[in-house]
């Protein structure tokens, strides 16, 4: 088991981490992030640590309860949800497989972990476009919000999704393959779904933006893969960064943050991220691409950065070398504000538990003399 955990203890400030992703001035500690933990490793938590004492699990609300219990025990100065958009079964994640899962024991995914149907997806042409029924964000669900607006402490803060999934969206109702082919042959149809899932988004965004509890906006949107972006940097422009520009002029407006979890290699739309969608803080790093510290040398007086203990390192290292990473990172990514530590990605359950736990308990201990 890893060295004792919690043995620092965190003083829950959503105000400071505010601060800190809009670079004002040094952080009094190390603030954390993540976009999310996996379920197991939400249960792995609870099983070996008193989180949930005292709490009725007959409660219509415990999952929010326990949520708020989590948070605050690892060191999270707030919770993520957004209103939740009722799509048809058929619409949208359509998986073509699973794949054995390979995390350690008491943290394995029943039925592997699936993958995405990339060759082909409910919305191929225009006829499959008018027939599609089309959510109505204005009956999306804010119940989660609204349960978090009047019982969550004063301390902490809601972070929103905003609908702000263009990429992923117009992908997962294509289908990969589709989609490039449409980009060539029939782009008026790629046109029109971008421009139904900006509508849907800045409603979804107003409704969400409306709680005085919301202080920001998280968009997750996987735009590219390791060497580069998944679509061309011109078609991203055309068809899912307006989408971004949107939803951060709505949060910006409100007085608010608009944060963007991205995986890949985006260096050749940065600069658009950065002076035209106007994003506070980038998320996701992985050390074949650019590691945290580069972006932080480069880009931490323009934007702020979340994460970057890579996953890839998170796997195969032992818990010395997380803690010396992590120090390593906060060496260079502290000074001044703009960083939060947390993963390259997320907590999934293949990541080593301990190392998790020392990525956090380090994070704890810096500069603490």
């Amino acid at each position: 088991m890893s060295e004792a955990f919690s043995a620092v203890p965190v003083t829950i400030d959503a105000q400071g981490l505010l601060r800190c992703l809009l670079r004002k001035g040094e952080p009094d500690r190390v603030y954390f992030m993540e976009l999310f933990l996996d379920e197991e490793v939400k249960a792995a938590l609870c099983r070996r640590y008193p989180i949930l004492d005292g709490l009725d699990q007959s409660d219509p609300y415990f999952d929010l309860q326990a949520e708020i219990r989590l948070q605050r025990f690892l060191g999270y100065d707030y919770v993520r949800c957004g209103a939740e958009m009722v799509w048809p079964e058929y619409a949208i994640g359509r998986e073509a497989g699973t794949v054995e899962d390979t995390a350690e024991p008491g943290l394995r995914r029943a039925g592997g972990r699936s993958y995405a149907e990339e060759h082909t997806g409910c919305l191929t042409n225009w006829d499959e476009f008018e027939r599609m029924e089309w959510p109505d964000p204005e009956r999306a669900t804010t119940w989660e919000i609204d349960w978090y607006e009047r019982h969550l402490p004063d301390d902490m803060c809601i972070l929103g999704t905003g609908g702000a999934h263009f990429y992923e969206i117009l992908s997962w109702l294509m289908g990969y393959e589709t989609l490039c082919y449409a980009l060539h042959d029939n782009r008026p149809l790629v046109a029109a779904i971008s421009e139904k899932l900006f509508a849907m988004a800045e409603a979804q965004a107003k409704r969400e933006l409306a709680f005085s509890r919301v202080r920001g906006i998280w968009g997750s949107d996987d735009m590219g893969f390791r060497t580069g972006p998944l679509i061309g940097p011109d078609n991203l422009r055309d068809f899912v960064l307006p989408g971004h520009r949107l939803v951060a002029e709505l949060a910006h407006q409100a007085g608010k943050l608009y944060l963007l979890h991205s995986c890949g290699d985006l260096s050749l739309i940065m600069k658009d991220l950065v002076e035209e969608v106007r994003i506070d803080a980038r998320h996701s790093f992985e050390d074949a691409i650019e590691p945290v510290v580069e972006a932080k040398r480069r880009d931490g007086d323009r934007v702020s950065l979340i994460g970057g203990i890579d996953m890839d390192f998170l796997c195969r290292a032992g818990e010395s070398q997380v803690r010396r990473r992590v120090r390593e990172t906060l060496d260079v990514c502290q000074p001044g504000g703009g960083y939060c530590l947390g993963t390259g990605n997320s907590v999934s359950n293949y990541v080593p538990f301990d190392n998790y736990l020392a990525m956090l308990d380090e994070g704890r201990r810096y500069g603490q003399g």
